[in-house]
């Protein structure tokens, strides 16, 4: 994926802090932006695992949770259908909604090399840690008679040292995502099997 940078590190409006739209709306954009049912699963798995980690890492309320599990639904909203404004169009949308600036802040920063904008708070660090490692878990189960049943650390661990297996998904990026967290990549990887794998 080449750069995108956004040019700026400052999103939203802070009197709309609290702002959030209903997982209806949420979901009705994906339907109407994107077509791809595997981009649309990436998104709902990406969510999954942010509300979960929210919940039980964060102790977090219903609007705190829900506010992770929509960053992890949209971060790829305008992908599919505007790839050259990558993160700008959905980012734009939300402004225009009068969303939360968290929110957008934590889309605009799940890829800090390619938006130029870096992870500032626990939300924005996990959504990076997550998004890439989401999609490669989720390739090495399809490979799998049984899926995501059965499957462990050691092997999802073997195929990231395969870099022709998933080799769109970029290793540096995971490897940088965890050098911000304190989170080890065998916990990161076991958290995401057992709460994306119902997501299908």
């Amino acid at each position: 994926m080449s750069t995108h940078h956004l040019g700026r590190s400052v999103f939203g409006d802070p009197k709309n802090t609290g702002n959030l739209m209903s997982l209806e709306e949420a979901h009705q954009l994906l339907a109407d932006w994107v077509p791809n049912e595997r981009l649309r699963l990436h998104m709902k798995q990406v969510a999954a695992v942010m509300k979960a980690w929210a919940i039980e890492k964060e102790n977090a309320d219903e609007i705190k949770a829900l506010k992770w599990e929509l960053a992890g639904l949209l971060h790829d909203a305008d992908w599919e259908k505007y790839p050259d404004d990558h993160c700008r169009i959905i980012i734009e949308e939300l402004e225009r909604r009068d969303m939360d600036p968290e929110l957008i802040h934590c889309i605009a920063s799940h890829g800090p090399s390619y938006f130029g904008v870096e992870p500032e708070n626990s939300m924005d660090k996990m959504i990076y840690a997550f998004d890439e490692l989401s999609g490669f878990i989720h390739a090495a189960a399809l490979i799998r008679p049984a899926r995501y049943e059965g499957m462990d650390v050691k092997s999802v661990l073997k195929k990231l040292k395969t870099p022709s297996f998933a080799a769109q998904v970029n290793r540096n990026d995971i490897t940088d995502a965890l050098s911000g967290i304190d989170v080890s990549l065998e916990e990161l990887i076991q958290f995401i099997i057992v709460h994306q794998k119902e997501i299908l």
